[in-house]
């Protein structure tokens, strides 16, 4: 048998450890593990007067002697030559366990925690164009205790991306949102108010100079709106939104080839926005650079799905002038169907079925605002049941031949591969009021999983992280997100028939045909697939999920699945949780064995007021089989997904 050994403390890693349980019958599965320091802080004994009212648990000291042994810490963030620095720091204090104890936000490089007790602490600090750095410090008697953190600046390029809405002034910050609030409602004089304050105190953001050029561009005045926006790439030249609407403005004054610089380093920016591919595409159509302009906009569609449905257009002009008439009009009336106020492109569909009557060498390709929709009123993707994505029109579906050739496929993986290993990048985004992201968090860690059938009707999956930035308490505001590989297990037969199933059709997928399968916990059938706890040992809540799967028809392996909650949790103050999970093929790299695993995830969540957005990339996978003729080896990755940039692919290992 081919054996993996697990990393162990003792070898200077410290595993995260989530057992995740499969059951037919009683046993539930842990697929986020979340831990919060405010709900950690509600399930030990309040002492007054404490951050949090965390005693120690390594301390025998009840609350009152504890309340007379305290200490302050008085935390000084610093540059890289001692100076304080200039914008506020996120700091963030962990106990020795890696839980969350406090947090707080500096204010002139400095930020004061009162009333701590004696324990050991890990302090992180986050700060805008700085490197995250940490350091630990002990809490030992009476009085302040004076910690100093040096950040270093980051790369340039990673810099550039960070300062953001989230590097001005609090004070700036609510001018600003206000800003956008007022733009969003078209409110235009409260907007200019709010800008012109904001400006004063920061008459150097990208970010404001950006709102502006909104601001500009809703007076229809696109001069000024243009130039605002060539100010905000001077002060941050990978500032997205300001690359995605010049070239937007450019491709309405019909001027592609100016469009395409700004577009192409959209691209470079930012390879999983679905709007900069889209609108290149559109630029590289009007250009005749017909094969560019179906990659960029089958990658839109991918990366978008029903939001990027204006690129389909886009492919009905190559399809058009590649004489491919049958199946530009099958993209047509699927797209028509979707789109039935779009009188313009249903008469289009017409004339291109009489080609007799008509020139079809063109179709209208419309930039419309949800192409590069600068200020989303709403975070979250639309829910799955908002409508229903398009399918192709008079395709069969057998429902139970498609879940049951899914579920042999999961069935294969867990016969075969006793574990699978890979290269985990996170990156996390607070969501404020206003609908603004704050700047990304970034982390990686290797990542190993397990599954396993323990006995028939028990699949047991465990996932291990490593101590760089595995640890729970080193996750983004101390929530760790767990358990995505098991998501898939809906479909396994232990688990189908706890979920009403509907087969909606065969749709378009990634290039070739995937069939559309929706599901939605049963009420009367026991909930096993996803539940929220509260602290590592702490008590856990069931979540019931509703979603859809897309099942290749070729293979019938799962391509993508995304769910939604059937309900609001309101025991836990969960109003949203919205998981989208990318597939694709890893292969060994003797034999033919091929399995398909995650790639990427997006993950939604608004819980206990909080609106978060992570996204999970996986690469570098290697598998471990069950059967001794499977060696470990780096496995072999097919062409990669479209869905997932260049450089989050593994290479080939020789």
């Amino acid at each position: 048998m081919c054996r993996f050994q697990v990393p162990n403390p003792s070898d200077g890693v410290v595993p995260v450890r989530v057992r995740l349980v499969v059951s037919f019958l009683l046993i539930s599965v842990l697929i986020y593990a979340f831990v919060p320091c405010e709900i950690l802080a509600a399930r030990v004994p309040q002492t007054p007067g404490m951050p949090g009212g965390v005693p120690d648990p390594s301390t025998a000291l009840n609350g009152a002697m504890l309340a007379n042994l305290s200490a302050n810490a008085e935390i000084y963030v610093k540059g890289p030559k001692g100076e304080p620095i200039d914008r506020p720091a996120v700091v963030t204090l962990f106990r020795a366990t890696g839980q969350v104890f406090v947090q707080g936000t500096t204010r002139a490089g400095f930020v004061k925690f009162d009333h701590m007790p004696y324990s050991q602490f890990k302090v992180q600090v986050i700060a805008p164009g700085y490197e995250t750095a940490t350091k630990q410090f002990e809490l030992v008697s009476a009085g302040a205790v004076t910690v100093t953190v040096n950040l270093q600046p980051m790369e340039a390029e990673d810099a550039a991306a960070a300062v953001g809405f989230y590097a001005l002034s609090p004070k700036v910050q609510k001018d600003v949102g206000k800003a956008t609030d007022a733009l969003r409602a078209n409110k235009l004089e409260n907007a200019l108010s709010h800008l012109q304050a904001a400006q004063r105190n920061a008459p150097n953001s990208a970010e404001i100079q950006f709102l502006f050029g909104l601001y500009s561009s809703k007076l229809n005045d696109s001069a000024h709106a243009m130039s605002y926006w060539v100010k905000t790439l001077e002060l941050n030249p990978s500032h997205l939104s300001a690359l995605i609407e010049l070239g937007r403005e450019l491709l309405q004054e019909n001027k592609p080839a100016e469009a395409m610089p700004y577009l192409k380093r959209a691209v470079e920016v930012a390879p999983d926005s679905w709007r900069a591919e889209a609108l290149l595409s559109k630029a590289c159509v009007l250009q005749d650079m017909n094969e560019d302009a179906a990659k960029y906009a089958q990658r839109a569609i991918d990366l978008g799905h029903d939001r990027a449905s204006t690129a389909q257009l886009v492919l009905v002009r190559v399809l058009v002038q590649k004489h491919e008439t049958e199946q530009a009009i099958q993209m047509l009336e699927s797209y028509v169907k979707v789109h039935p106020t779009d009188k313009e492109t249903a008469d289009y569909l017409s004339k291109l079925k009489n080609p007799e009557s008509a020139n079809v060498s063109t179709v209208s390709l419309p930039v419309d605002a949800t192409t590069a929709d600068p200020l989303p009123s709403n975070w979250l993707p639309p829910d799955v049941d908002e409508k229903m994505p398009p399918v192709e029109a008079g395709a069969s579906c057998s429902l139970d031949d498609v879940v049951s050739k899914a579920g042999q496929q999961l069935l294969t993986l867990i016969s075969d591969v006793d574990r699978f290993a890979a290269t985990e990048s996170l990156t996390h985004e607070s969501i404020n009021k206003s609908g603004l992201a704050s700047y990304p968090e970034k982390r990686k860690f290797e990542y190993v999983v397990s599954i396993q059938e323990v006995r028939h009707g028990y699949l047991n999956v465990e996932e291990y992280r490593n101590g760089h930035g595995g640890a729970l308490g080193e996750f983004p505001d101390g929530v760790a997100t767990n358990g995505l590989p098991a998501l898939v297990l809906i479909f396994h037969p232990y688990n189908a028939i706890n979920f009403e199933m509907t087969c909606e059709g065969l749709a378009r997928w990634n290039g070739g045909l995937a069939w559309q399968v929706h599901f939605k916990q049963r009420s009367d059938k026991p909930n096993t697939i996803k539940r929220y706890r509260i602290g590592a040992d702490g008590p856990s809540y069931a979540v019931a999920l509703k979603g859809r799967a897309w099942i290749s028809a070729d293979t019938y392996q799962i391509v993508r699945l995304e769910s939604d909650l059937v309900s609001p949790v309101p025991q836990i103050r969960l109003l949203a949780d919205h998981t989208a999970v990318e597939y694709g093929p890893v292969k060994f790299s003797k034999g033919n064995v091929s399995m398909w695993l995650p790639q990427s995830a997006e993950v939604y969540y608004d819980w206990r007021g909080k609106r978060i957005h992570r996204r999970h990339s996986f690469s570098n996978y290697m598998l471990f089989g069950v059967e001794d003729k499977q060696k470990i080896s780096a496995p072999k990755m097919a062409e990669a997904p479209a869905d997932v940039a260049p450089s989050e692919v593994p290479k080939e290992k020789p």
